[in-house]
């Protein structure tokens, strides 16, 4: 045991040394929020409140007590997927407890060891943990590089899958979705597209970009997750019959979960229902718009161009990007610093997320102050 003690604290020293240790914080009520994934402040909604405490008032039950192929299986979340399916235009949607543990379910086992995966390299790590527990060949491709895609798809042996994201979780920047469908269709390849940071921002009705682009018939599975815009957790596989029919069979995070309680896809429901009826998307859209335009010359060059809700700021170096977080704080002002390892060393950045209920006041100031010390 003596070893193992040794062998943690060390690994814990090195991450204090090099200014990357991860630490647990209780959100601070006093700054502008410019750091959560509650996009549309849904998860503070009180519509959204009241369907969830009713819906486990009048259902009986606070768990679900098994997974969905022994006891846990809900008319609320079968009535929940045939929703997602409908409003996302595709043939079936799976619900999973967690983003996670959707793109780990499907990954992980939508591949044989005679098939290769291609991925982005700027994936999610819930997408890498899925290709470490395939039997597939999986092989990275330079973000976004088309022609990098193209090389690997050539020399690919068996099925061919494409792993990617419409909106990319860190730098808020988009996949060539059009051009990689094109690509996809050439070689037979299977497409995976996560719309994790895409649902509740982008299309008209916060489809994501998928739909914005009318391709949801042409790619073959999308994961739309519910931690983000929709202010509650759990996510979904879309995509044809047959895979919901495969994953039910073989998904390991689908088969030997507790699964979620109904209250949750009946709130996830009310959800998606009052995100229609508020407006909310154009209300975040115009203050990305208006965030955007005001970053002015100065500023711009710092940032990653994005027309989503993820705005980083690029400020290499981990005491850095730490201490220009910290004097934003003290300014009333709460975005926080990405540090190396999540990002490639000397690519660290503050990730600022707008909301639908920033006002363009606390936008103005946050831009000031992004001023003042850049």
């Amino acid at each position: 045991m003596y070893e193992l003690l040794a062998r943690m604290q060390k690994a814990l020293a090195e991450r204090a040394e090099n200014d990357s240790l991860r630490v647990l914080r209780l959100p601070n009520p006093d700054l502008i929020d410019f750091y959560s994934n509650d996009y549309l402040g849904l998860s503070k909604n009180p519509r959204v409140l009241e369907a969830s405490i009713y819906a486990i008032r009048t259902g009986g039950e606070f768990g679900a007590g098994a997974s969905r192929l022994i006891s846990g299986h809900r008319a609320a979340t079968e009535q929940f997927e045939q929703f997602l399916a409908e409003f996302h235009e595709v043939e079936s949607a799976l619900f999973f407890n967690s983003g996670y543990a959707a793109n780990q379910g499907l990954i992980s086992c939508m591949a044989t060891r005679h098939d290769t995966i291609l991925y982005d390299e700027l994936i999610h790590a819930s997408l890498r943990e899925g290709l470490a527990l395939s039997n597939a060949a999986h092989f990275s491709f330079r973000h976004n590089d088309l022609e990098h895609l193209n090389q690997r798809l050539r020399r690919a042996q068996g099925q061919a899958f494409i792993i990617s994201e419409s909106v990319f979780s860190m730098d808020g920047d988009e996949a060539p979705l059009l051009k990689m469908v094109e690509l996809a269709e050439k070689y037979g390849a299977a497409l995976v597209i996560d719309e994790a940071h895409a649902l509740g921002v982008l299309g008209p009705k916060g489809e994501g970009l998928v739909q914005e682009l009318g391709l949801q018939e042409r790619i073959w599975a999308r994961i739309p997750t519910f931690g983000k815009a929709l202010g509650g957790h759990g996510a979904a596989v879309l995509g044809p019959k047959y895979l919901r029919d495969y994953l039910i069979n073989f998904s390991k995070p689908l088969i030997y979960t507790t699964a979620a309680p109904a209250h949750v896809a009946t709130t996830l429901l009310a959800a998606y229902q009052i995100m229609l009826q508020e407006n909310k998307i154009a209300a975040l859209q115009e203050n990305i718009r208006h965030f955007r335009e005001k970053l002015g010359y100065k500023l711009a060059p710092h940032f990653i161009p994005s027309r989503s809700a993820i705005q980083s700021l690029l400020w290499p170096g981990n005491s850095a990007v730490r201490e220009l977080s910290k004097a934003l704080s003290v300014e009333g002002i709460g975005v926080w610093p990405i540090l190396h390892p999540t990002v490639p060393k000397g690519q660290e950045r503050l990730r600022i997320c707008l909301h639908a209920y920033n006002s363009h006041e606390e936008i103005d100031s946050l831009i000031n102050c992004l001023e003042k010390y850049v």
